[in-house]
């Protein structure tokens, strides 16, 4: 079995190469997998996956494409290119644009000695409130708009699905254990919760049954981040007595 703080994905929120390389070198032995997100891959490109790659660490590419189907392929092509383990697309894209996602990542690895990444299906973000659901036209519960969006995000044939702690139960009870839940706004207890409305803490992730937990600012803004993630891995064994 895994050590549990491989659940741990530490989000590299940025802005170098030089400080993501400096997180990467020091957590590799203890976290296996660092979120790239449009910022730190707008401003480096594909060499921030490469240095990632260098120290052994796998890649969860957050980019969270969202656009008419062949584009979302074709740019998802590109991704398995860059041998990432994870990688993310938008749920509000549709079943055939995540159809067409899944279809091009497995024709990429069919043809190539590269394996196909694990398409995630980003449902709502942890951010929006039910007002702000209401904002933009989705006149359902946060809960009814998740568990809807992780239904046809099985039926497009994804491998998971990136949601809220909050709603993993819901996610499970909608499409059992057939998709993986990554969680993002993951604080431990006594960190703030800056701007995310539905952060949980990691112990409460766990017993929700989330099967990664994104965490960001917590390490990346602490003064000693390998003992949080220490610290972060013994209340997942505490609670995963």
């Amino acid at each position: 079995m895994a050590p549990l703080s491989q659940k741990i994905i530490l989000a590299l929120d940025v802005e170098t190469l030089k400080e993501a390389e400096h997180f990467v070198k020091k957590l590799s032995g203890s976290i296996g997998i660092f979120k790239v997100g449009k910022q730190l891959f707008t401003h480096c490109g594909p060499t921030i996956i490469e240095m990632i790659h260098r120290h052994r660490g796998k890649v969860f590419l957050d980019l969270k494409f969202h656009d008419i189907p062949n584009t979302v392929a074709r740019a998802v092509e590109e991704a398995c290119k860059l041998n990432v383990f994870m990688l993310t697309i938008h749920a509000l894209g549709g079943k055939k644009m995540m159809q067409e996602a899944v279809a091009a990542s497995s024709t990429f690895a069919r043809n190539s000695s590269l394996p196909s990444p694990l398409m995630l299906a980003v449902t709502i973000l942890t951010s929006l409130k039910p007002d702000d659901l209401k904002d933009i036209g989705i006149n359902t519960s946060v809960e009814e708009a998740v568990s809807r969006l992780a239904i046809l995000a099985r039926q497009a044939g994804v491998n998971g699905v990136v949601a809220s702690a909050q709603e993993a139960h819901i996610i499970r009870a909608a499409c059992g254990n057939d998709l993986i839940i990554v969680t993002p706004g993951i604080r431990p207890q006594g960190t703030s919760r800056d701007d995310q409305k539905r952060a949980v803490t990691p112990h409460e992730a766990l017993l929700a049954g989330s099967d990664y937990m994104v965490i960001g600012r917590p390490i990346l803004e602490a003064h000693d981040p390998l003992k949080v993630v220490q610290e972060i891995a013994e209340e997942l064994r505490e609670g995963n007595n």
